[in-house]
């Protein structure tokens, strides 16, 4: 097997690109208990702070994704400005009309015309946040769904969902993208509007080029196949990004590749062979910590993305593709786990170095003081969490 070509496989992982997101630096996690931790943020520019010390010590994540309402601030414009100053810049607007009481049927499905009404705006303003923060990306997750069978119209709903959909898409300037999250479950028991990525892709389908789909690693049923998921939207022009993270049962917030590293791998391969590597893929982090430290989880997330990256960059394409050709099963599988059992850390140091930081980015945190500095300077306040 000829060797790979490092210097390409460098430059592939020095370009690369991870947003964090800011609520993971916030008080978050289960929906049974949240624990808070000293030094946590008290509001949106102490987020992008910390999500500043990812990037000093990664050299990968620039990009830090808002929620609105958790971040809102009356001067977007201000907020983009305080993220250029401490190195970082504002990524991908997240809508929430999932924490309302209005929203306990449902925001943009719900029966009343008056909530979707409500739901609608909330969108439309968070295209407004984009416009202030020079953000490309808005991404909608939908917590709509019914608990009962004939609770409501299930195909009604559907045409109340389209709706929706077009006037926000039709509000996008032209260089903005929407993306549509789906989830299995959660928190709808009968029905759920976007259950999967069949539902969310004949959405955007419909929409225009720029509606694309989000796949979260962590929302599927036990044994999908995800990497097929993602290479189908790639192969159709509609993979719009990722929500990284993990599960072992059914929630998805802990750290990515926590669970299954060699899922995480498979999917990047898959990335990396559809030509998804590279700005037109948003490869976020979606997780919550809530009794690991924030600012470590989320390094040591980052690096497992990397990690798997660089193993999928390793993956011998040619060699791949003859042993598919000749039917040699055993030795097409050995080719994907001989790229996977490579240790990359290595190789990922010095990428480390090239981009002039510590090659041990939890060290380099640790030794840093910016925790002891947080504990110290946030000690009063409100801490920001979910809902604030």
């Amino acid at each position: 097997m000829p060797a790979p070509d490092l210097s390409a496989v460098t430059a592939a992982l020095t370009s690369q690109r991870i947003e964090t997101p800011s609520w993971a630096y916030g008080n978050s996690g289960t929906r049974f208990k949240v624990f808070a931790q000293p030094g946590v943020p008290r509001t949106p520019e102490e987020k992008l702070d910390d999500a500043a010390r990812v990037h000093e010590h990664t050299g990968v994540a620039p990009v830090v994704a808002l929620h609105i309402p958790w971040d809102r601030v009356p001067d977007y414009a201000a907020l983009a400005a305080h993220a250029r100053d401490v190195g970082v810049r504002v990524g991908t607007i997240n809508a929430n009309v999932f924490q309302d009481d209005d929203y306990k049927l449902g925001s943009v499905t719900h029966p009343e015309p008056a909530v979707r009404r409500k739901a609608l705006d909330h969108l439309l303003e968070c295209v407004d946040i984009m416009d202030a923060t020079g953000s490309r990306d808005l991404k909608l997750w939908f917590a709509d769904g019914t608990n009962y069978p004939g609770q409501d119209d299930l195909r009604s709903r559907q045409d109340r969902l389209a709706e929706a959909l077009s006037a926000v898409y039709a509000r996008l300037g032209p260089e903005q993208r929407m993306l549509l999250e789906y989830k299995l479950f959660e928190p709808a028991f009968y029905a759920t509007d976007v259950p999967d990525w069949g539902t969310a892709y004949a959405h955007c389908l419909k929409l225009g080029p720029r509606a694309r789909v989000v796949v979260d690693t962590g929302h599927h049923a036990p044994g999908t196949n995800i990497e097929f998921i993602v290479a189908t939207l790639l192969r159709e022009g509609r993979l719009g990004g990722f929500d990284f993270n993990s599960r072992f049962y059914a929630d998805d917030d802990l750290m990515a590749g926590a669970a299954d590293p060699f899922q995480l791998f498979r999917l990047m391969y898959e990335v990396v062979r559809g030509g998804g590597f590279g700005p037109q893929t948003a490869f976020m982090l979606d997780q919550c910590h809530n009794i690991e430290p924030k600012i470590p989880a989320i390094i040591r997330s980052v690096m497992n993305v990397q990690e798997a990256t660089a193993k999928a960059l390793l993956v011998d394409p040619a060699a791949l593709a003859a042993a598919q050709t000749s039917g040699d099963v055993l030795g097409a599988n050995a080719v994907l786990m001989d790229a996977y059992n490579t240790d990359v850390r290595p190789l990922l140091a010095t990428v480390r170095e090239g981009l002039g930081i510590d090659p041990d980015p939890m060290a380099a945190y640790a030794r840093s003081g910016w925790a002891e500095r947080i504990t110290a300077e946030r000690a009063d306040g409100q801490q920001a969490g979910w809902g604030a």
